[in-house]
């Protein structure tokens, strides 16, 4: 029985540490969101914070602002999509071989 447990301990502390080095890898990624076509492109990185946006200037009318306004929402949702589907994927590689019973 100890034995058992001390296999599963071990096999915990290394998809600890896998977990730790995907989440800082994540970090470091970016991830482009566009909308309008690519009118409207938004930069993420892995935090989900947004570091850039950038806007075709044909699309820059006083008359179209709400549109616009919906285009970089719909820009930066597709964004945080990506990185969400990143996210799970990465996680998902490295859980997949813990067999911890009852999960």
């Amino acid at each position: 029985m100890s034995k058992n447990i001390n296999k599963l301990l071990k096999q915990a502390q290394k998809v600890q540490a896998q977990v730790m080095k995907a989440q800082e890898e994540m970090q470091k990624k970016e991830f482009e969101g566009t909308s309008g076509g690519g009118m409207v492109k938004v930069m993420l990185n892995g935090a989900n914070e947004l570091v850039s946006i950038k806007i075709n200037p044909e699309v820059v009318d006083r008359d179209e602002i709400e549109m616009l306004e919906d285009l970089i929402i719909a820009a930066h949702s597709n964004a945080q999509e990506k990185i969400k589907e990143t996210s799970d994927s990465t996680m998902g590689s490295i859980t997949s071989g813990l067999n911890i019973p009852g999960l």
